[in-house]
C-alpha cells in the first residue's frame, strides 16, 4: 500500500493550525472570564470591609458567577442557626475545590497542546522528507535545488509545531498564574467572611 506521504504532511500542518486558533480561543475566553472573576471578586472584597456580610441576605452586586455563588452560599450557611464551626470548615473546603475547577476549566487542553505541538511538526516533517527523497529515489527530481525548496517545506512544520508550543506555553503560564491570584483571593475572601464566633461541634 502506496502512502501519500505529501498528504499526511500537509494533514500536520493543518493540525497545527487549528492548534493555533483553538489556543487563541481559549486564550481570549479565558481572559475575558477571568477579567469578569477579579471584578467579582473586588466586590466582594469591597462589601466584606463594608461591613455588609452581617445578615442572611445576600449583598445585590452579587452577580451569578461561580465565584460569587460559591461566596452567596458561604455567607449564607454561615447565618443558619445552628451552624457550626466544622461545618463551615468542610463548606468552605468543598467550595474552594468547586470553584478551582471552573477557574483552572480548559487549561488543560494548553498543556495538550503545548506537549503535542512540537511532536507533530516533528511528524510533518519527517512525513515531508520521506516524499522529498522517495521522488528523488525514483527519478522524478534531478535539480539539487528542487530537493533543497522540498526539505525546506517539510521543516515548514517543525517550525510551526515549536512556535505553536511556544504561544501556548506563554499562555498557559499567564492563565494559569492568573488563576492562582483569583483563587487565592478567593480563598482569603472566605477566611476573612468567617465569623469569629461560631460554635463549635458537639461532641
Amino acid at each position: 500500500m502506496q502512502i501519500d506521504h505529501a498528504f499526511f504532511h500537509e494533514v500536520c500542518i493543518d493540525i497545527l493550525y487549528g492548534c493555533l486558533v483553538l489556543l487563541a480561543f481559549v486564550l481570549i475566553e479565558r481572559l475575558v472570564y477571568y477579567a469578569l472573576l477579579a471584578l467579582r471578586a473586588r466586590e466582594i472584597g469591597a462589601a466584606i470591609k463594608a461591613h455588609a456580610l452581617g445578615t442572611s441576605s445576600t449583598p445585590k452586586s452579587f452577580g451569578a458567577d461561580e465565584l460569587s455563588r460559591s461566596f452567596a452560599e458561604y455567607v449564607a450557611v454561615q447565618n443558619e442557626p445552628g451552624c457550626t464551626r466544622a461545618r463551615v470548615e468542610d463548606l468552605s473546603s468543598a467550595l474552594f475545590i468547586r470553584v478551582d475547577s471552573k477557574v483552572s476549566a480548559r487549561l488543560w487542553i494548553l498543556d495538550t497542546i503545548v506537549t503535542a505541538a512540537p511532536l507533530l511538526g516533528l511528524l510533518g516533517t519527517i512525513l515531508g522528507i520521506m516524499d522529498t527523497f522517495n521522488a528523488l529515489s525514483s527519478g522524478g527530481v534531478s535539480d539539487p535545488a528542487a530537493v533543497s525548496r522540498g526539505i525546506a517545506a517539510a521543516l515548514v512544520a517543525t517550525a510551526v509545531g515549536i512556535g505553536t508550543a511556544l504561544v501556548g506555553l506563554i499562555a498557559h503560564n499567564l492563565l494559569h498564574r492568573q488563576a492562582d491570584v483569583i483563587i487565592d483571593g478567593f480563598k482569603s475572601a472566605l477566611l476573612a467572611a468567617t465569623r469569629d464566633r461560631l460554635p463549635a461541634a458537639a461532641e
